[in-house]
């Protein structure tokens, strides 16, 4: 049985302090705006119809699509692979959720990592 010994300096800390908070919003504001550099003229008209931002949830960075109605939400959907492969270039970890218009439905989510998968299940349909 492996015993793994470390110094609570070594653990990270149980509450964040202002400067991590502003170092997260930083780094959160850069990878939204490189994502948006990076995308082609389809996603950014896309983008403009919906409220969207990069944000921490549960330790990881995630790409936040809030949909206005079921035709931009169904649009949005098609686009998730190519969005997905430009998010992973900065982000190996991350993922992307996407919000119906409310009370239409659950988000639907996706990990970065997953997009070999989900090209093989499109191509497959």
């Amino acid at each position: 049985m492996a015993k793994y010994f470390f110094n609570d300096e070594d653990s990270h800390p149980s509450q964040l302090t202002s400067a991590d908070i502003i170092l997260r919003q930083q780094l959160e504001y850069s990878i939204s705006k490189y994502f948006y550099n990076g995308c082609d003229r389809t996603i950014k008209d896309l983008l403009s119809d919906c409220r969207w931002y990069v944000k921490t949830i549960d330790g990881t960075l995630t790409l936040v699509i809030e949909c206005p109605d079921q035709i931009t939400n169904w649009q949005v959907l098609r686009k998730m692979a190519p969005m997905a492969k430009l998010l992973k270039k900065v982000v190996s970890s991350g993922k992307i959720r996407i919000y119906p218009p409310e009370a239409q439905g659950i988000p639907f989510e996706m990990r970065v990592d997953e997009l070999e998968v989900y090209r093989e299940h499109q191509e497959g349909a």
